[in-house]
């Protein structure tokens, strides 16, 4: 249960205005110590635990408990965690732990890339935990996109006075793409991951990804675990329960386009199939032979979204093979505000339109998604279904779901606009 509602009865006020969603705590339960920790702190208004349970680094699952955090001990989770996950499951985690530390000599350099924009203040807490990555061979680059000021240059610079794996990295031309691509142009690692100044990554996050790229033959992408860091809002549980597909997903999986395909009617298309760009890693020169993401697409473009979206595809169509490793693990801080998630899903909505329009406009795609569009209109009507059943009783933000369809509707003209003034 993702949220309930209190009703604190007010003579003075109508019952539906006393409402309010009742948050949940978000911690990881350590089963093998039994510890917990958590991203941000439990709300005095937190009704339920919902704690995602890993041992020796490996993900098991979540597990939920419907009382106050306050009534809920770590020993509690730990009994409750124990009678979800059969012993065969935990010994089988503990033993892929220790084939992987068998198999951790001469690791590859990794290059992780964050772009960011004008967001100095969360980028600080974003470089904490990178400053924590246990992986012992990589390099952070922060591309500063568009700034409009000196704060990004000034934090990572202070950091980088300390930290010689940190480097910043100025990139003019406002997108997400554009900075992805300074990125991916400055990085000297085999591999390249990617994440978000709204993310805090788990300390073992690179270990999981270069496993994952461990994991077979042809590997070109990794994604993971993007798990949710609070839930006090009614805009948190919305995003919370809009994205479950790559927020709660606990199990591994690999995605080609040959045996390791999936037969629902939309694959390899739908959004939300194989991660997101807030947890992707790339094989640097697979990447590059991709010329990099389409800067006609993504954040601080028209189309405000779907980079991600195509280059998942892309790589598919190139023949390489896509991992999901949900032990590759970051922790997500959602929007708060019912305003700012109304803007993100806009965003969904156009940026999911416009990848499909770019698809539509390439001859070797377009065929295939023509024959694919019913089933994607269905998938696409059963959003709204599937993410009230996820919130239970708390309801979806006023123009949540009506400004997500506005989106689709705009996406594909911002596309023809954004390709109009984008050179890739």
């Amino acid at each position: 249960m993702l949220g309930r509602r209190l009703r604190r009865l007010d003579p003075k006020r109508g019952a539906s205005e006393a409402e309010a969603p009742v948050g949940v705590w978000c911690p990881e339960l350590d089963l093998a110590t039994g510890t917990l920790r958590s991203r941000s702190a439990p709300q005095p208004g937190d009704g339920s635990v919902r704690a995602l349970v890993r041992t020796h680094g490996q993900t098991l699952g979540y597990v939920t408990i419907s009382r106050p955090p306050s009534e809920v001990s770590s020993d509690d989770l730990t009994a409750l965690a124990e009678r979800t996950f059969s012993e065969r499951d935990i010994a089988e985690a503990v033993r892929r732990s220790a084939e992987h530390a068998a198999t951790a000599d001469d690791p590859p350099l990794v290059s992780v890339v964050v772009c960011t924009r004008n967001r100095s203040r969360i980028l600080k807490s974003c470089l904490d935990a990178l400053q924590q990555l246990r992986y012992p061979n990589l390099e952070i680059i922060v591309v500063d996109n568009a700034a409009e000021d000196d704060s990004t240059r000034d934090v990572v610079s202070s950091r980088a006075a300390h930290d010689p794996r940190i480097r910043y990295v100025a990139e003019p031309r406002a997108g997400l793409s554009w900075a992805r691509n300074r990125g991916l142009a400055e990085a000297a690692g085999r591999y390249v991951a990617y994440t978000d100044d709204d993310v805090s990554v788990d300390e073992g996050w690179i270990d999981q990804i270069v496993r994952g790229f461990g994991s077979g033959e042809n590997v070109g992408c990794v994604t993971g675990l993007v798990c949710t860091a609070s839930l006090n809002t009614a805009a948190e549980l919305y995003f919370d329960a809009r994205n479950a597909s790559w927020s709660t997903r606990c199990q591994a999986r690999s995605f080609d386009l040959e045996a390791n395909r999936i037969d629902n009617g939309v694959y390899p298309y739908a959004a939300g199939i194989f991660g997101t760009g807030a947890n992707f890693a790339f094989d640097r020169e697979a990447l590059r032979c991709l010329d990099g993401f389409d800067t006609a697409l993504g954040a601080g473009t028209l189309t405000r979204g779907g980079e991600d979206l195509d280059m998942f595809v892309r790589i598919l169509i190139a023949g390489y093979t896509l991992r999901y490793e949900p032990n590759a693990v970051v922790w997500h801080h959602h929007r708060s505000e019912d305003s700012e998630l109304i803007k993100q899903m806009y965003g969904y909505g156009t940026g999911l339109t416009a990848y499909l329009s770019k698809l539509l406009s390439v001859p070797a795609t377009r065929n295939d998604i023509l024959r694919r569009l019913p089933a994607g209109l269905r998938r696409i009507l059963t959003i709204k279904r599937d993410t009230g059943a996820r919130l239970v009783t708390t309801p979806a933000p006023k123009g949540a779901v009506r400004t997500e369809f506005w989106g689709y509707l705009a996406g594909p003209v911002l596309f023809l606009r954004s390709r109009r003034r984008s050179p890739h």
